[in-house]
Order: C-alpha cells, then structure tokens, then sequence
C-alpha cells in the first residue's frame, strides 16, 4: 500500500487543501497519515475524517520584535526531531505540505529521510515559512502565473489550489429554501473571512434597504458578528459561518462579494461566481489578498474595491455593475485551466512516490 504524510496548519487555509485531497487519494489506495501541532485548528479538522494525526512542537518565525522570537527557535528544532521520529517510523512515499510554520520541520525532516516532498504556495508571493521550506522540496505548486518567478524553474508547478468536491455538487433548491428566499430573485452571498470583517459587515448593512429591492442577501459575518435587529427581514439572512449548508448556498448564489484570501477565491473561480474582492489592508497584513485580488482583476475573474475606498455608495454601485456584466467574469472563468486543481496535484504526488 502507499502511503502519504499530509502536513500544514495555523489557519483553515492550510488545511482545507488537504482536505480536498483525500477522497482521490484514498481512491488511489493511500494510507494517509498527518502531521500538525499540538492543539491547532488542523486537529480538529483533520480528525473528523478519522486521519491519523500526530502532534508536535511548533514555533513561530515573526518579522517583528517578540519575545517569543528567542524561545520559538526551540520548538522548531524539537518539531523537527519529533518530525524525523514519526517519519522514520511510518516511512511514507511522498509528503504533501500546505504551508503553514508547523510545516517547515515537518518538510525539512523529510528531506532528511529522503522522502520526497511537494508543498503548496497559495499566495503570489510565498510566505516566510514556505520560503524556508522551498530548498527542501520536491516540487512547488501554485496558485498564480505571477508566483513562478519566485520560485525555483525545476521545482515550479502552475496547479492552482485543490477544491473539496463537494463545494461543486451544491443545490440550489436547497440553499433558497434554508434560506427562505424565493427563486426569481438573484443573490448575493458576502463573506467577510473567518473571523468576519466588522467594516464589511457594516458597509453591506448600510446599503441593506437599497439592496433587497433588487437581490437577496446571504450575509455570513463571522463569530459574535449577528446583529439582532435584522433577525426578521425578509431576504436577508445572516449566519456566523456555513458548514455543510456552504455548497448548496453557493448553488443559490448569483453573485459574492468576499475577501482575498488564496483559497477563498480559488474556490469562487472553480465555481465561476462573479465576485468583488475586498482584499486585506497592507496596514494589517503582508499585502498578499490584495495581490491575490489584483490577479484575479487582470484575468476577468473578479472586481476589487481597496479596503480604503470601501464606503456604501461604491460597493453599490459595484455591486450593480457586477450583476449587468455578470456574463463577461462568468466567461473569463470559464476559460481559466486551473479547474482541475486536484487531479494536477495528485499527478504530482504519484510521480513523487515513484521516486523514492
């Protein structure tokens, strides 16, 4: 039997891929193992797929001053031997990796024990702990064409990012009828991220009333972000986040209007849902969703407002000229070829467990 040692942690990002992976590979006969930390939001993911999960140390590698930037170090060289121990002992063909700073021992340790290893970079630009990762890999894959400059010739491969099945097969009765809606009125779904955008979510309420004259709204704002006094309006539906009800209210959905994250929009070209990307300010990240955002502009998938030019009158008027030319960005998506992201990323695991 083979097997496969699936790494990556710290955000949702870095495992839903993974996710998405599992059902081809247990189709193709994998023994699927995974490597994350301790208590991270990878545990609690991965093992409601009743995956093999094994804990271990992780350190953070800041760009600023911390204190912790002294001890960190520590648990990144006690990952790495915990890494080599497991590796040693399950002795896999090939080991996939999200990214994430759990990832780095775990690649590295692999490295060490001859295994091939394919890690993913989800944004334009790779994250430090993809960057430490990049001279242990195998192969590279990306999300953007923009990405292969930084990266090494060899290793370097334009795959886009794996998307769960299920996202594809949603139904569109039955997210109008969770939602209460009616089906001649088109909707528009507003993601704010994980944790919701508390800007976001004040803008689209601003603009409510004009709003539900034309469209329905599906309006999922993020953990404690509900506003109570809108529990009762008609063709407006607001939720924390969406689980297993997501797929069939994407199926409902005509247009979205979403942050920048990598893995987020990939989902939304998969889907080809025209979309207005709100991407994260500079001032509160590395600036790679509005890198991310400026991509899918330049390739018709997507409108972006800047967070700074964000006010109620724009993203209005944006959401109007969305909708009018809905067909263009629908077009352009379609012809995007990237759409079969887990079949090109599981080539590449096949072809790296032939190797080794």
């Amino acid at each position: 039997m083979k097997r496969i040692v699936l790494t990556g942690g710290g955000t949702a990002g870095h495992v839903t891929p993974n996710i998405a992976l599992l059902p081809r590979l247990k189709e193709l006969g994998y023994e699927i193992h995974y490597i994350g930390s301790y208590d991270g939001i990878e545990r609690k993911l991965i093992e409601q797929y009743h995956i093999p999960y094994y804990g271990i140390a992780s350190g953070k590698l800041r760009r600023y001053f911390d204190w912790k930037n002294f001890s960190d170090p520590l648990k990144v060289i006690k990952g790495y031997s915990q890494a080599r121990s497991i590796l040693k002992k399950l002795k896999p063909d090939v080991l996939f990796s999200k990214g994430g700073f759990v990832s780095v021992p775990v690649v590295m340790a692999a490295k060490h024990r001859k295994i091939p290893a394919i890690i993913h970079e989800s944004d334009i630009t790779p994250g430090l702990a993809n960057k430490l990762a990049i001279p242990h890999a195998y192969k590279v894959c990306c999300n953007f064409p923009e990405t292969m400059k930084y990266l090494p010739a060899e290793k370097a491969v334009l795959t886009g990012s794996p998307i769960r099945k299920e996202l594809l097969s949603g139904n569109r009765q039955n997210g109008l009828s969770f939602c209460h809606f009616q089906s001649g009125k088109p909707v528009i779904l507003i993601m704010g991220g994980s944790s919701g955008s508390q800007f976001i979510n004040e803008t689209v309420r601003s603009i409510l009333p004009e709003l539900l004259k034309t469209y329905q709204v599906i309006h999922l704002c993020g953990k404690g972000n509900l506003d109570a006094s809108h529990n009762n309006t008609v063709g407006y539906t607001q939720l924390e986040y969406a689980n297993k009800e997501l797929s069939d209210l994407f199926a409902t959905t005509d247009l979205v209007i979403s942050r920048a994250g990598a893995n987020a929009i990939c989902e939304l070209l998969a889907l080809r849902k025209p979309n207005i990307l709100i991407p994260l300010s500079a001032n509160a990240s590395r600036g790679d969703q509005i890198l991310n955002a400026n991509s899918f502009e330049r390739q018709g998938y997507s409108m972006v407002i800047e967070e700074e030019a964000l006010n109620p009158a724009v993203l209005l008027n944006a959401v109007q000229n969305l909708y009018k030319n809905r067909k263009q960005y629908i077009s352009s998506m379609e012809k995007s070829e990237l759409l079969n992201s887990v079949e090109t990323v599981v080539g590449l695991i096949e072809h790296a467990a032939k190797t080794s």
